[in-house]
């Protein structure tokens, strides 16, 4: 799951990425409002971190244009600011979800997993499908009831395929999901990371639509 995380502190911003890329996201980042606003409006992400105190643009502004803009895709507000007022001039400008600071990261990683899981209907953070079951708070997954031994690009392939287990994936799509913008990786590499979790989760689990990308079996994929 790919996330923009737009922090002007290169501190913060390393250590909010730090503890996302932790907990399973492709971790991508702004220091501005301008590029922000950009990488929100074009680019697909499952969640946005976003400080209020930005430069060129502030991120109350860059967070209305792009609800203007129609683009929902849940946004956790961050700010030094923590008054009443200003948290609700926040969520009545789009804001999913506010954290002021100071603030610990497992209240964000939290926070977080809740506002991915909100925005694709889900709210059990373990999911079933089929006989596979996805537990996204304890980064974990289990076949038939037997824990499987991920690493952490393992289980962030597996949780974008759950997280999309209506349909098929492409593996362009599966490679930006959890590289980001790493241009020297190839289709090889999912390749290569699929083949490692079926030896993992056995058959029956991912299947192949040749041509077109990689899905869950027992799911439907019109």
């Amino acid at each position: 799951m790919r996330c923009l995380i737009v922090e002007d502190d290169p501190r913060i911003a390393a250590d909010i990425s730090q503890a996302l890329e932790a907990a399973g996201f492709r971790a991508e980042g702004a220091t501005d409002g301008e590029s922000a606003w950009f990488l929100g409006g074009t680019e697909d992400y499952a969640l946005i971190v976003l400080d209020l105190g930005l430069p060129q643009i502030d991120g109350l502004t860059v967070l209305k244009r792009w609800r203007s803009e129609g683009v929902d895709i849940p946004v956790l507000v961050l700010t030094a600011r923590g008054s009443w007022n200003e948290r609700v001039e926040g969520i009545n400008a789009g804001a999913d979800d506010y954290l002021p600071k100071p603030f610990r990261m497992e209240e964000l990683v939290a926070r977080a997993r809740a506002l991915v899981r909100r925005a694709s209907g889900r709210v059990n953070p373990v999911q079933q499908i089929g006989r596979l079951a996805l537990d996204t708070n304890h980064q974990s997954a289990t076949v038939d009831g037997r824990a499987l031994n991920l690493t952490a690009l393992e289980f962030r392939l597996l949780s974008c395929l759950v997280m999309n287990a209506s349909r098929v994936v492409p593996p362009g799509e599966l490679l930006e999901q959890i590289y980001g913008d790493d241009d020297s990786r190839d289709v090889n590499a999912i390749e290569a990371v699929i083949a490692r979790l079926r030896r993992k989760t056995g058959p029956g689990i991912i299947g192949t639509r040749r041509g077109f990308g990689y899905f869950l079996e027992q799911t439907t994929c019109d």
